[in-house]
């Protein structure tokens, strides 16, 4: 994955981030996102024609990634969707979100990242292939303090009616949004590609680390 190496500036009401220019931003509106990635897809495969066996593969993919995004309310969607040679395309997603939440009593949570870190459970790995979660506390240039965790995570299926989940590297970073009590904005990567996990825990972290507050867009 060394190929990543130009970037690609999104800017939102009140956001920019930083991805590879190579990967995939969409519309995740549910009556445009389906036109939307098929276009995306075939424009791609004009413009690499080795990538066309893949083609399905990315659409699935794509269209998940976008479904998922919108039903987490999600105001940025990236994804990655790269064959390098190998059988299996490497597929990995970024979203950002902005999440809030209150006390009982009504009181808007704690954003400090320690008191957030302190409210994150992590999990160890008590056999060879379990799944595990780490619970830290980074620093971002320009931003600051932020809790986060990573791991490899079994997480639910949107409206799944029989509670499925699927297995994924997932790394999340909660930035506390400044002058709004209680909210953060969540930064999470995922990627089901698990003989992967340190290479895409460097990706998001990287990607991560451009994450700056703009003010209203």
């Amino acid at each position: 994955m060394a190929r990543y190496i130009e970037a690609l500036t999104i800017e939102r009401g009140g956001f920019r981030i930083n991805v590879p220019e190579s990967w995939w931003e969409f519309d995740v509106r549910p009556e445009s996102r389906d036109d939307a990635i098929h276009r995306m897809v075939t424009e791609r495969v004009r413009q690499h024609p080795e990538l066309a066996p893949y083609r399905d593969t990315y659409t699935t993919f794509l269209r998940k990634a976008a479904a998922d995004a919108w039903k987490s309310g999600a105001l940025y969607c990236g994804c990655m969707a790269e064959s390098f040679g190998g059988a299996t395309p490497i597929t990995g997603s970024v979203t950002v979100s902005l999440v809030g939440g209150r006390t009982r009593e009504g009181a808007p949570l704690s954003t400090d990242p320690s008191a957030i870190a302190s409210g994150l459970a992590p999990k160890e790995a008590r056999n060879e292939g379990d799944s595990w979660r780490k619970v830290t506390t980074v620093d971002i240039p320009g931003v600051g303090g932020a809790a986060r965790t990573f791991g490899i995570e079994d997480i639910a299926i949107p409206d799944d009616a029989l509670d499925r989940t699927v297995r994924a590297v997932l790394m999340q970073t909660f930035i506390p949004v400044p002058g709004q009590e209680g909210k953060v904005a969540l930064v999470a990567g995922s990627s089901q590609v698990l003989d992967l996990a340190d290479s895409f825990f460097d990706i998001f972290d990287a990607i991560t680390s451009t994450f700056r507050f703009t003010g209203p867009g």
